[in-house]
């Protein structure tokens, strides 16, 4: 037993040495005063605005398509539902420079959705609102699947208990079926905008790398990696680690509050 314990012991220490290692060698390589004068730099409020912009759409697109996606296949059973979940989380395991191919083939010149595009004077390719269609791309994926659990832990008889009330379906999903969920599709929200937030390969393939137009933070850390410039790649990437810390709390915190709200009850 003592033995077992120490091995597990010694792996903790592992990890937490490696996190905090990684962390620690981001936030001492520039002096302070130098990653205060870079935070404040044009280009570097200019990749944090357009992330947050672009996230946040992208984020409200997952959560139209995807809470009501997850409600459908929590509570409805029907043929192909096994295949169709398999396809649904498989944005989650592909490869974003696989998703960004796929991505650039379909809605690029010379494809069908591309042309259609065209013909309405919208340009998906290397703008802004290619960074939206690969961050919902990714992020709706995420909302699915932890929405879905959400309304799988939710009784159905809160439902039937509505209906026998006089609440239609819709009003019924409204006002008893997404409050019961509310805290689960707050994390998958969360989830969902982080997963945005740090999207990088497919939106690389899709919008491309183009300083002060489509240069999201990981674009930035990208871009100015290459040219050799490390105080300002480092700058953007002390931004996301602390973005990444924020929402990650976040999600820690509305489970404490799941925690406490069910102990209450």
């Amino acid at each position: 037993m003592l033995y077992m314990l120490w091995f597990f012991s010694v792996s903790l220490c592992l990890i937490l040495l490696t996190i905090t290692g990684v962390l620690g060698s981001l936030l001492t390589y520039l002096a302070p005063s130098v990653l205060f004068n870079t935070l404040l730099m044009e280009e570097t409020r200019f990749a944090l605005q357009l992330t947050l912009e672009t996230s946040l759409v992208s984020l409200g697109i997952a959560l139209v398509l995807g809470v009501p996606t997850a409600y459908l296949l929590a509570r409805r059973h029907f043929a192909g539902k096994l295949l169709i979940e398999t396809l649904l989380d498989l944005p989650l395991v592909t490869p974003p420079s696989v998703a960004g191919v796929g991505l650039l083939f379909l809605v690029g010149h010379n494809s069908v959705l591309g042309d259609q595009l065209a013909l309405l004077d919208i340009d998906v390719l290397f703008s802004p609102l290619g960074i939206i269609v690969a961050q919902s791309y990714v992020a709706t994926s995420i909302i699915v699947r932890t929405s879905k659990a959400a309304f799988a832990d939710n009784s159905i008889d809160y439902t039937h208990m509505a209906w026998t009330l006089g609440l239609t379906p819709v009003w019924s999903f409204i006002l008893v079926e997404l409050p019961m969920a509310g805290r689960g599709i707050a994390v998958a929200a969360v989830l969902g905008w982080a997963r945005a937030i740090g999207e990088f390969g497919a939106t690389l393939m899709v919008a491309g790398a183009t300083r002060l137009h489509t240069e999201t933070l990981p674009m930035a850390i990208y871009l100015n990696i290459a040219s050799e410039d490390s105080d300002l790649a480092v700058a953007c990437a002390v931004i996301l680690l602390a973005l990444a810390f924020i929402l990650l709390f976040s999600t820690r915190l509305i489970g404490k509050l799941c925690i406490r709200e069910v102990s209450y009850v």
